[in-house]
């Protein structure tokens, strides 16, 4: 008789922290959806952008738009309409065009890689502005780090694959 009511308590029990855990999961569900934006003092949502060679800091806040790389605006900076097509690409995935003003720093890399990481930090940033843009730009791809670097040089090479001119005589 004790045996029965042994393993009836079990089940209950069993049941209960089945029941607790499934409460404990939705709980931390909900917590992964509900990301709190991260906005300084004056503002601004940062973050750092990487492509290539080339490393970007980021800062985003309300404004009207314009877009300052180094001190320079944009057309001073990119001056190829492709470069400046890169960095206005977030915005128009996310819909929220001429809504953001946007100051970055930016070194090293060549300017498509400049560009690219700009991009990057722009994207992040926005999401740290606003978390619910995230699966848009996600969707977008504006979120991956492009792992893509120069492949060294190997000795024995010309370059990293390409070898001598072969020379008959």
């Amino acid at each position: 008789m004790s045996e029965e009511v042994t393993a009836q308590e079990n089940k209950k029990e069993g049941l209960a922290s089945l029941a607790a855990l499934q409460d404990s999961e939705k709980q931390e569900e909900t917590k992964e959806a509900i990301r709190e934006p991260k906005i300084d003092e004056q503002g601004r949502s940062y973050a750092t952008g990487r492509r290539k060679n080339a490393s970007a800091r980021v800062w985003v806040k309300r404004g009207s738009g314009n877009i300052v790389i180094n001190g320079k605006i944009m057309p001073q900076y990119f001056a190829r309409p492709v470069l400046q097509m890169l960095l206005v690409q977030p915005f128009q995935a996310a819909s929220r065009e001429g809504e953001f003003d946007v100051f970055a720093t930016v070194k090293g890399g060549g300017l498509s890689g400049q560009a690219g990481a700009v991009r990057h930090g722009i994207s992040r940033a926005l999401v740290n502005f606003e978390p619910d843009l995230r699966p848009s730009l996600k969707a977008g791809g504006f979120l991956t780090r492009d792992p893509r670097v120069v492949e060294r040089k190997k000795y024995g090479k010309a370059k990293a694959r390409r070898s001598f001119q072969f020379s008959k005589r």
